[in-house]
């Protein structure tokens, strides 16, 4: 299966909680991100964050999967219509 750009969109509220846990399984897909920006909003005890990635249909899906299973996080994702080379 080819690999296609794209992205993740995270919403993460209850950030105390649940930082640990996204920031962990980040870490197991490190391979396939290749940018990661984070936005802490404090005062409403959540954070953004936005991913490029590089990944096969499979991979997205198995990534957002093991995301959207977190309490508290919502994911969002879209990979380009054409493969990288």
């Amino acid at each position: 299966m080819e690999k296609r750009l794209g992205f993740v969109g995270l919403i993460i509220e209850d950030r105390e909680s649940n930082a640990a846990t996204v920031n962990t399984l980040l870490s197991e897909f490190g391979d396939m991100i290749l940018a990661r920006t984070g936005v802490p909003c404090p005062e409403r005890n959540c954070s953004a964050i936005t991913l490029v990635i590089d990944a096969t249909t499979d991979q997205l899906g198995s990534l957002t999967g093991k995301l959207g299973r977190v309490s508290g996080v919502s994911v969002k994702s879209m990979l380009s219509k054409m493969a990288t080379p």
